[in-house]
């Protein structure tokens, strides 16, 4: 009788056991996706002109055309989940970062400097303060499998230095990591982020006074450090049905010397230009290069559309990110990277930066085209894409 309750105990657990595996798997699953705005922020939110019917609104519409996609590789979803057609070959060479790589900041520091961490993620030091922004190690979804990275990041996250602040551009997930939030909710640092996306960090454990929210317009001021947050036109969403109910910026950081813009993830617009006017002439911009398509033309820039924003927000030099380690779009990793070298090479007046991850640079820091180990094969953009912007006029 003994045996037969072995028996019957075993199968019990091994019916019970893949269930429990959900369970625990959904709940984290559940975690990952963040928080919604509850009905006072949205009633807030209401107020708002870029807010309408329990949304925000994108400056311009975001046209989707699926008879103009293009690119190579499998379509849809299911392209996350095989063998990536537009990765790189080999291991893309960076600077390996611990905490030991960063001195401790004070008024004899550097007026600025910055690490690109690769895609979007960076850590800038302007003036005395250290920012982390978009700080993303692992994938760009909420399971593992999916959508996965290139290679490893140039740091650990148990290996990131003291932080004044952590900027978040917008809540999609190769922007905002769950477990980065959550290894970092111990530390004394503010986080500056957008509409609704305190909701998330509160629901993670990060306390909601060290959490501030700005819609576009809006600034943040502290010891002599200027963040203001500006329009972008994108979208935002952790799953199908939030999408939009939180904001999306870009930022203009302004220390007593220098200035720093960040254009988090935009189509090209004119908000560029009120941008440039208002709070240029920027010592450095950090621009997003990736991910366009004929199919979304608004989502993100293409390569000429790059270098008419770097003209328009009035940067001394820019560097590229949002590239080399997610294959977010339907063209090989590194042919943004090569268009963009060529139209600025050719247009003479831009400074273009392109850093190792993990390498240390500022606006006067010559940088190599490391990517140019591989060849572009592919076809250049369509041809109403290829027109270079005008040089300006003056000097």
């Amino acid at each position: 009788m003994s045996r037969i309750k072995k028996i019957l105990r075993r199968a019990l657990i091994a019916l019970a056991l893949p269930g429990v595996l959900v369970t625990i798997f959904g709940c984290h699953l559940l975690q990952t996706f963040g928080e919604t705005p509850d009905a006072d922020a949205v009633a807030a939110y209401e107020k708002l002109p870029y807010f309408r019917d329990g949304h925000f609104q994108s400056p311009e519409a975001l046209p989707y055309d699926p008879e103009r996609v293009t690119g190579g590789g499998p379509a849809g979803w299911s392209r996350f989940l095989l063998p990536n057609p537009h990765a790189p070959k080999t291991p893309l060479p960076q600077v390996a970062l611990n905490a030991a790589s960063f001195a401790p900041l004070s008024a004899d520091s550097p007026p600025l400097a910055a690490y690109w961490l690769g895609h979007s993620s960076l850590i800038i030091e302007l003036e005395g303060k250290r920012l982390l922004v978009d700080p993303v190690f692992g994938n760009a979804a909420p399971v593992p499998g999916i959508v996965r990275r290139f290679g490893a990041a140039p740091i650990a996250r148990d290996q990131l230095p003291a932080l004044d602040y952590v900027l978040i551009t917008h809540d999609h997930y190769d922007h905002l990591e769950y477990a980065t939030m959550r290894a970092l909710r111990g530390r004394e640092t503010r986080f500056i982020v957008p509409l609704g996306v305190g909701g998330h960090l509160r629901k993670w454990g990060i306390p909601a006074e060290r959490i501030h929210e700005m819609g576009w317009g809006e600034t943040f001021e502290e010891n002599g450090l200027r963040i203001a947050a500006e329009r972008t036109i994108h979208f935002s969403g952790r799953t199908f049905g939030a999408r939009n109910t939180t904001l999306w910026t870009s930022y203009a950081l302004k220390g007593r010397q220098r200035r720093v813009f960040i254009s988090g993830d935009s189509g090209y617009g004119e908000h560029f230009k009120d941008i440039g006017s208002r709070h240029g002439p920027f010592d450095l911009a950090f621009i997003e290069i990736d991910g366009w398509n004929p199919g979304w033309p608004k989502t993100h820039m293409f390569p000429e559309e790059v270098i008419r924003a770097y003209r328009d927000i009035d940067a001394r030099a820019f560097v590229p990110v949002h590239w080399a380690v997610f294959d977010l779009a339907r063209h090989p990793w590194d042919e943004s990277i090569n268009l963009i070298a060529d139209l600025s090479a050719r247009a003479g007046d831009v400074k273009l930066l392109t850093p190792l991850m993990g390498e240390r640079l500022t606006p006067d820091s010559v940088t190599p085209q490391w990517w140019k180990r591989e060849p572009l094969e592919a076809p250049p953009p369509p041809a109403e894409q290829r027109e270079l912007p005008d040089a300006p006029s003056s000097p």
